[in-house]
């Protein structure tokens, strides 16, 4: 790697582990505001984890207002509601505590607080002029790295398709990551994000614009996605291994801050506007086939993919080594009930002409990706898929 001048950015304050959800308060309160917005999936108001939060907020003297119908994966028009309540009631500080969707809707809710508009008109790179409210984001998962992106996500019918918000305008104050929220997750979700997280670990490594500071952060992440998703999923009160998916999905967020992902993402954004499929299975089903296209554009990183996810590459061609990475990733995800093919999320070759067109709007990830892809490689890697 060159090494070259790069900027590195990361919340302010970032608080990791058991029990640190219990700092929240104080928190808030050193960010001075009266009136919070809490953001939170509705599970977690079911479960009274909403109210545990307003409690350490009323503790501090903050007054709070609850907003729980969140979409899962959030339209435009659902992240304009939710700012929408938070601006009738006046208030000055989000707390977002749940999924990528809640605290997605939650950098919405800050953002708009102080800029005029609606979640539309900032749909793409740069384009908030100025920083929201404070903002506290609390993952209840371990998959999206939310809490630490300048990235917020949204579905817009319109266009069937997802778009973000790319600003460092809306990266949070404080991200709260508290392993023991994540105990109560189910299987299927804790494999989706968990695989998600690893993508996120695995682009940023490789990715264009990766230092030597993001692959401190995205080579850990692999590792412990590794050793640990598995236990994560069939033994989900683990609280080791919730520990670690916690610090892998923290890691590999900061890691895409600074780096971004790539290919990925970029042909897994028009399986999931096109088709509804979720983010994080989106991302996990296309993982294996966008490897088998780009292990060869980098072997000596490929191939540490493939030691960090455990193989065993000693004695191989840097090139065999480097394809262990696939068979790594495409063992893990069926291990843990992820789909291995399009057809099995309701995806055919009829559909292929809208995939390819999606994926190549998508320049700014294709950009990051180690090796060019063109509309001819994104149908044969789509077609692999089938």
């Amino acid at each position: 790697m060159v090494t070259r001048a790069s900027s590195f950015r990361v919340p302010n304050v970032i608080l990791f582990g058991p029990g640190a959800a219990e700092s929240l308060g104080a928190e808030a309160g050193r960010l001075g505001g009266k009136h919070a917005f809490i953001v939170g999936d509705p599970a977690l108001q079911r479960m009274g984890v909403i109210d545990q939060v307003s409690s350490r907020l009323a503790g501090v003297g903050i007054a709070t207002t609850v907003y729980t119908d969140v979409e899962a994966e959030p339209s435009v028009q659902s992240a304009d509601r939710c700012a929408g309540t938070a601006r009738s009631a006046g208030c000055d500080l989000v707390v977002g505590i749940g999924g990528g969707s809640a605290l997605d809707s939650a950098k919405a809710v800050a953002m708009l607080l102080t800029n005029e508009g609606s979640v539309e008109d900032y749909l793409g790179i740069g384009l908030v002029k100025r920083r929201g409210v404070p903002s506290i984001l609390v993952p209840t998962t371990s998959g999206t790295g939310a809490e630490i992106t300048p990235n917020a996500l949204f579905y817009v019918p319109a266009a069937r398709d997802k778009k973000s918000i790319v600003s460092p305008h809306i990266v949070p104050d404080v991200a709260v990551v508290d392993p023991s929220l994540t105990l109560t997750v189910p299987p299927a979700v804790t494999a989706a994000t968990g695989v998600d997280a690893l993508c996120h670990a695995i682009e940023s490594y490789t990715s264009v614009n990766a230092t030597p500071m993001t692959d401190l952060y995205a080579l850990e992440a692999i590792r412990l996605i590794g050793s640990s998703l598995r236990a994560a999923v069939f033994q989900g009160n683990d609280l080791t291994a919730r520990e670690a998916m916690s610090r892998a999905s923290l890691y590999a967020g900061i890691s895409i801050a600074n780096a971004g992902t790539n290919a990925v993402h970029a042909l897994a954004y028009p399986l999931q506007g096109q088709h509804r499929i979720t983010h994080g299975v989106a991302n996990a089903l296309m993982l294996p086939y966008v490897l088998e296209f780009n292990f060869v554009a980098h072997l000596p990183k490929f191939a540490r993919v493939a030691e960090a996810l455990g193989e065993q590459t000693t004695g191989l061609s840097p090139r065999d080594a480097a394809a262990r990475c696939i068979s790594a990733a495409r063992a893990l995800t069926q291990d843990i009930g992820i789909p291995q093919r399009l057809g099995e999320v309701g995806v055919g070759r009829e559909h292929l002409d809208d995939l390819v067109e999606g994926t190549m709007a998508v320049t700014r990830l294709l950009v990051n990706n180690p090796r060019p892809l063109g509309p001819k490689d994104a149908r044969e890697i789509f077609e692999r898929a089938l």
